[in-house]
């Protein structure tokens, strides 16, 4: 078919050239592929109408299958078209999907396509979705959590049958998570009714992403069927990125992490006045919580004008800070990874990332959020928290320059996920084990799936398994007329209840004791706090009364400040391809063989380094060793993120305690970790070389860091998603606790009595691939080995160590006492400092 030559497409050309736009060329081969019937991935930079690339191919191939001009703008003929849902678009964040309906909206009005747009997550009123579930609208917009209890409803097949295309929007966001295998689940299932219904029909499956490392898996990944043509269409324009930091006027010779952050804050207030709007992003919400009261000490006229965004805020104040940014109300707004995606925010001119974003592709996505039109400049201000992070911002601009952008690595094998899955469709219409089989086997995630594994999980979901036959909660699928269904109305309603990959800590709501939600907090921190203690949420200070069936209820504190929550998963781990720029950048420092001012800014501390221990260059690596009255110190610097240096650090302690028994504590940043013990420590120098060998990693591990209980934690969140443990009702949830007590048991039972257990397996798989990520780490070892060892013994701490020492101090102290642990050693490594001069000085 050559698409220009087609009503739809002239009609649509037509309406852009009335709005004085043109498509980019990717938009039209967009257009021109999915009409020939192929699936696809989009590939295009923020701003320039990924989202119309493919929403507007539907619309396309809608206009010319409708008989005439007239037909296609009578709105009130009922024969002008066949109601249905015709696109199905899976987006991954919430926020993402009342901003696309808003703009598909607009459209389908200025085009007079009589097309309802629906959303459905869980934010959608429950009578929006009884409308729904009598007449599909035309469009839904979708989370995966949303897909999978829709096919937990009965007679779902009838919402499909009008259905073309399939759209998983910022598909890089699922790609590494098991909400993607959800998403694939869902893709190969309805998929899979429409082929039965409609054999003839042609369902098309695309995927939009952001750029990645590995954009051919992403796309294996999502249309892994081999029988369909499939295409990667990439977007040949290129987004302008301006990025600048924000600089000191001093360096400190000893930085600690947080500490330059809020000593920058005021050069802040003139970009944030100078900006329409501005997007201040921060890594964490206590994070963005302390900002935010930290921007309003410094200048109380932003009172009003400024607001914190992240996914604690209850929906309602949410979606007015959404508004007010779209209207162009707030100066600035706080927020974390909530605002990340996809939502255009017209009136957004500058972005602020606060600390390392610890990935190219983050940081990136966050830049795309300003200057969301073609053509405009995207303009992103780094501040740093600390000095050596002063070269990671130089590191990122060489990233984002050279388009060193790192991979996604996709979910596999996740059992949990599919016996979720399972029992989701025996809630709703019932399955055929093996038609299922075959559907799953399609997918990505199950390639590899044996039919022995397959006959395990079906006796799981049927049994309970060889371990818990006995017990008939966990006998939840029965087989009736053909069907796999479940009966139990009970067991139907409880699995409805926690379906999704996502498990935290229980969430409590926060309400004003007068009425009024404010957001929501983890129990694990509330349970902490004490009646009329005050606490930080949403920008307010608020004073703890009581908490009454599962709701914090709370009063305004008169207090101006106060602790600010945890939430956990807070810290992200620096990824591989920004450790890698970022040893080359530590070279290009000292050396000065650079255009960075960031290491302009910075030379002073790297030559203190130089003078008082050494700079690792790129072919070296670095250890330290230091006595100080805490004892013998031992800091290595392999510029692996900090999740790998946990794992490393275990490691070498393990080794060196081979050689004669020794007790460390560890502590670890992004850029290398801290042994400490009262005892000298056995290290051969001639030899250190095999202390970080790749050699017997495995066992190793295992040995060092008590895998079995890492598989255990990971194992907690596995039984919650395969539905092992019941979660609890809303508003009477089940405590952290508990459900950690309850899998325990669940882990000792198939450990003792179900050596085969698939789920036990996964436990292990993910402690060793996602969290020790033993592949990254045996690579970071090889890389040691083919590196020159530099051993420094230091009289004081280093500027590259500090950072690591202060970490460890953080977590059992209170702010004012580490500050004046702080102080005590900077002023005792001056002391040592002047005393090393003076003695050099003496010598000459």
């Amino acid at each position: 078919m050559i698409l220009k030559k087609t009503t739809g497409y002239k009609y649509v050309v037509k309406w852009l050239k009335g709005k004085k736009k043109k498509p980019f060329k990717f938009q039209i081969d967009a257009w021109q592929y999915y009409a020939e019937g192929y699936c696809g991935l989009v590939n295009a930079p923020t701003g320039f109408g990924k989202t119309f690339s493919l929403f507007l191919a539907v619309v396309i191939d809608e206009l010319n299958n409708r008989q005439s001009v007239q037909t296609r703008t009578a709105k009130n003929d009922p024969k002008s078209k066949i109601n249905g849902l015709k696109l199905l678009w899976i987006t991954p964040l919430r926020s993402l999907a009342k901003d696309l309906a808003r703009a598909m909206r607009e459209v389908c009005t200025e085009l007079e396509i009589d097309w309802q747009i629906g959303v459905r997550n869980g934010d959608t009123p429950q009578n929006e979705k009884l409308k729904q579930k009598k007449q599909m609208p035309e469009v839904l917009i979708i989370t995966p959590e949303s897909m999978h209890l829709l096919l937990a409803q009965k007679n779902t097949s009838g919402y499909f049958d009008e259905l073309k295309c399939i759209v998983a929007d910022e598909w890089h966001e699922l790609l590494g998570s098991k909400r993607g295998v959800m998403a694939e689940l869902a893709i190969s299932r309805i998929r899979g009714l429409v082929r039965e219904k409609h054999p003839e029909r042609l369902l098309r499956i695309w995927g939009i992403s952001a750029t990645i490392g590995n954009m051919e898996e992403a796309l294996d990944v999502l249309i892994p069927y081999q029988e369909v043509l499939k295409t990667t269409v990439v977007a040949d324009v290129e987004k302008k990125i301006v990025i600048k930091s924000i600089l000191p006027d001093h360096i400190d010779m000893l930085p600690w992490a947080g500490h330059l952050g809020h000593k920058l804050a005021h050069k802040l207030l003139p970009i944030i006045k100078k900006s329409k709007t501005t997007l201040i992003f921060c890594n964490t919400r206590g994070q963005a919580e302390l900002w935010y009261q930290n921007l309003l000490k410094l200048d109380e006229n932003l009172a009003g004008q400024i607001a914190i965004h992240h996914g604690s805020i209850d929906f309602e104040l949410r979606n007015w800070i959404e508004d007010s940014i779209h209207n162009g109300i707030l100066k600035a707004v706080i927020s974390t990874s909530s605002l990340d995606l996809g939502v255009d925010f017209k009136p957004v001119d500058t972005v602020v990332q606060i600390g390392s974003p610890k990935g190219v592709a983050r940081f990136l996505q966050r830049a795309g959020r300003s200057g969301h039109s073609p053509f405009e400049t995207s303009k992103i201000y780094f501040l740093p928290t600390h000095a050596l992070e002063l070269v990671e911002a130089a590191a990122i601009k060489e990233a984002a320059r050279t388009q060193n952008i790192e991979s996604r690595e996709p979910i596999v094998m996740a059992f949990d996920t599919l016996i979720q899955y399972m029992v989701t469709l025996a809630v709703g219409d019932g399955f055929d084990d093996q038609k299922l089989y075959d559907e799953v086997k399609s997918t990505f995630a199950f390639r590899e799936l044996e039919p022995s594994e397959w006959s395990w999980i079906m006796q799981f979901i049927t049994t309970g398994g060889d371990s818990l036959t006995a017990y008939t909660e966990f006998s939840k699928v029965e087989k009736e007329e053909g069907l796999w269904k479940v009966k139990s109305r009970q067991v139907a309603m409880r699995h409805r209840l926690h379906i999704g990959t996502i498990v935290s800590d229980a969430m409590l709501k926060v309400k004003y004791l007068t009425g009024g939600y404010v957001g929501m907090l983890e129990e694990s921190f509330i349970s902490k706090m004490k009646p009329g203690g005050s606490f930080t949420l949403a920008g307010r200070v608020l004073e703890f009364i009581m908490v009454k069936e599962m709701t914090v209820l709370v009063r305004k504190s008169k207090l101006k400040s106060a602790i600010t929550p945890s939430w956990l998963g807070g810290r992200i781990s620096l990824s591989a391809n920004l450790g890698a720029i970022l040893r080359k950048k530590y070279n290009q420092t000292l050396d000065q063989t650079h255009e960075d001012e960031e290491l302009d800014i910075i030379l002073p501390l790297f030559e203190h380094q130089a003078q008082i221990s050494h700079v690792p260059k790129d072919d070296e690596f670095l250890i330290e060793l230091i006595k100080t009255k805490d004892g013998y110190h031992f800091f290595a610097y392999p510029f692996e993120g900090r999740q790998v240096h946990e794992i490393m650090a275990a490691l070498i302690a393990y080794r060196l305690g081979k050689v004669k028994p020794i007790s460390f504590s560890i502590a670890m940043n992004d850029y290398g970790f801290e042994l400490l013990s009262e005892q000298p420590i056995p290290l051969d120098e001639e030899n250190i070389k095999l202390l970080f060998s790749p050699i017997n990693l495995g066992e190793d591990i295992v040995a060092s860091i008590n895998a079995t209980e890492m598989a255990r934690r990971k194992f907690r969140d596995i039984a919650c998603i395969s539905g092992l443990v019941f979660q609890g009702y809303p508003g009477k949830y089940v405590a952290n606790k508990y459900l950690q007590s309850s899998s325990s048991l669940f882990f000792n039972v198939f450990s003792d009595y179900d050596k085969h257990n698939l789920l036990l397996r996964q436990a292990y798989d993910e402690a060793f691939y996602q969290q020790i990520e033993e592949p990254r780490l045996a690579a970071a070892l090889s890389r040691i080995q083919a590196s020159k060892i530099i051993v420094v013994k230091a009289e004081t701490y280093t500027p590259l160590c500090f950072p690591i020492k202060v970490d460890s101090l953080r977590e059992n102290m209170s702010t004012e006492e580490l500050g004046d642990r702080i102080a005590r050693m900077t002023a005792d490594a001056d002391k040592k400092e002047t005393q090393r001069r003076k003695k050099n000085e003496h010598k000459l």
